[in-house]
């Protein structure tokens, strides 16, 4: 459907990819309006948290275009096909910053609709960005699909999708349950050679034991899967997050540990003062929200970074819009497949918001290894660069923040940062029980 290329900013000296409709369509009504209403949907969501953000929408010569951040990372379909089954620490992270950004959206009233490996593009620093609302519906714009129309790719539609309903976003919630099936498997829960066989299986087939593809996971990750995978939406997790997060809790049950994440919280030594706090059981407190599963269970390196995977067909042709000069071709999309992903991101023109989320994401790191007070300047800087958001990121950092604070023997303000970590996502266990914590060891002075 379109053709993508790497190309620099004339004016700003950036690096972009600039999508542009494949000429063959360029005379086809429904084709255009889709192409346009990727632009609009994805704009919708500039500030949003681990989404592609998009510069410029235009036309060059009867051809639609539209200008993004380019991510040199590759794809997650990339890392898939050249790895296979990824570690779990390592796909945690990932589908914890995928379900941030759907979730984002699904709150501004857009639905994706292709949610998959191929569309989850991954910048210089190994994270990643949801990318390809080319099918996406949004509230207040005009449909330009038919009813009864399939759109998605097969290995991915939610069973109401495969029968022509519509989506919703529950539809992207089981897509991303897919996607974590096969990011913790190397292989998609329904995968058939036929895409037709494949989609009546989402409807029909009976949901298969991720710990029976990969005997290396455990078994408490299956039911988990299953509710992602339900067949009614209903049943499904209510937010994306909340489908991560059971993942890290069955991770945690599997490894018998107390805590919800991430690294063993260790023994914390109190610094003598009315706002510091006095010794601290590990077992007393729950890491970090969004965080990754246990270090026994995830022995392996879990590190970030890509490896390139297969080589994209070089087009020959060159476009050049106003501003913009293409300098190098990086991809095409055979008519019969789904609409390209981009690959894009450049940390100079990234948002606050995405800096903000980036320097929650290293203070997390920080927080694994044990270093809060490493941790404690970034987190303070993410929670001040996210506030006012609303978004998950922000819940996530301002937990971080609350926990990272009582773990270095101080209570300024942990009680508030709860609270606003509540007021996002709504009562969770674990900020029930560090508030617990924070009310017993600092005696109403969390506040201070």
């Amino acid at each position: 459907m379109g053709e993508i290329y790497r190309a620099e900013d004339g004016v700003l000296g950036r690096v972009v990819a600039v999508k542009v409709l494949a000429e063959r369509y360029a005379d086809e009504e429904g084709i255009r309006r889709r192409f346009t209403h990727e632009a609009l949907a994805a704009a919708r969501l500039s500030n949003a948290p681990n989404t592609v953000t998009i510069f410029d929408v235009g036309e060059h010569e009867g051809r639609p275009y539209i200008v993004m951040e380019y991510l040199p990372g590759g794809s997650l379909a990339d890392r898939i096909e050249a790895e296979g089954a990824q570690p779990p620490r390592r796909a945690l992270a990932w589908l914890r910053q995928t379900a941030a950004a759907l979730d984002a959206a699904h709150a501004n009233g857009i639905v994706h609709r292709d949610v998959k490996p191929a569309n989850l593009l991954l910048d210089d620093e190994g994270d990643v960005r949801v990318a390809d609302f080319g099918i996406a519906s949004a509230v207040g714009l005009d449909s330009f699909t038919a009813a009864g129309t399939v759109l998605g790719t097969a290995g991915y539609l939610a069973p109401e999708q495969a029968r022509g309903e519509q989506a919703s976003p529950a539809s992207d919630r089981y897509a991303l349950a897919v996607v974590a099936f096969e990011l913790l498997t190397g292989t998609r829960p329904f995968g058939m050679d036929s895409p037709t066989a494949e989609a009546a299986a989402h409807v029909h087939g009976a949901i298969p034991d991720a710990s029976e593809r990969n005997p290396a996971l455990p078994r408490e990750l299956d039911g988990v899967l299953a509710q992602g995978l339900a067949k009614e939406p209903e049943r499904r997790f209510a937010t994306c997050a909340d489908l991560v997060h059971a993942l890290h809790d069955a991770l945690d049950t599997a490894a018998g540990g107390t805590t919800i994440a991430g690294a063993p919280v260790p023994i914390l030594a109190g610094r003598g003062n009315r706002n510091r706090l006095p010794l601290l059981a590990a077992a007393a407190v729950a890491l970090a929200l969004g965080g990754v599963a246990l270090a026994s269970v995830l022995d392996d390196d879990g590190s970030p970074g890509f490896t390139a995977a297969s080589t994209p067909r070089t087009v020959k042709e060159t476009v050049t819009l106003e501003g913009t000069t293409v300098v190098e071709t990086v991809t095409t999309t055979p008519e019969e497949e789904s609409p390209p992903t981009t690959t894009a991101t450049t940390a100079t023109t990234a948002p606050p918001t995405g800096d903000a989320a980036s320097l929650n994401d290293q203070g997390f790191e920080l927080m694994q290894a044990g270093d809060y007070a490493g941790a404690l300047p970034l987190l303070e800087q993410a929670v001040q660069g996210l506030s006012g958001s609303g978004s998950l990121t922000e819940a996530y950092a301002s937990y971080n923040l609350a926990f990272t604070r009582l773990a270095l023997g101080e209570c300024d303000g942990v009680l508030e940062l709860l609270d606003r970590s509540q007021a996002v996502q709504g009562e969770r266990k674990e900020i029930t029980r560090l508030r617990r914590e924070a009310e017993r060891s600092c005696g109403g002075d969390g506040d201070d």
